[in-house]
């Protein structure tokens, strides 16, 4: 009786292990780092009618570097 515990809970720590790690190396992966860093950053690239020019390549310069920043691109 005591070693069906034991067995089920190494059964369940190493389940959850291979889910943590699975879902890390998921989460990581570089697709999923651009479609989080360009959902971020894509309201920064809508240009306001009412916007200078010198002040949209302001913003756009911003935003493209807070974007390579996300990205982990120095």
């Amino acid at each position: 009786m005591n070693s069906f515990r034991i067995a089920k809970l190494i059964i369940v720590f190493s389940s959850l292990s291979y889910l943590s790690i699975t879902f890390l190396r998921n989460y990581n992966s570089p697709e999923n780092i651009e479609k989080r860093c360009t959902l971020k950053f894509e309201k920064d690239f809508k240009n306001p009618l009412e916007t200078s020019r010198e002040e949209w390549d302001q913003i756009l310069d911003l935003a493209d570097n807070n974007y390579l920043k996300c990205m982990g691109i120095p």
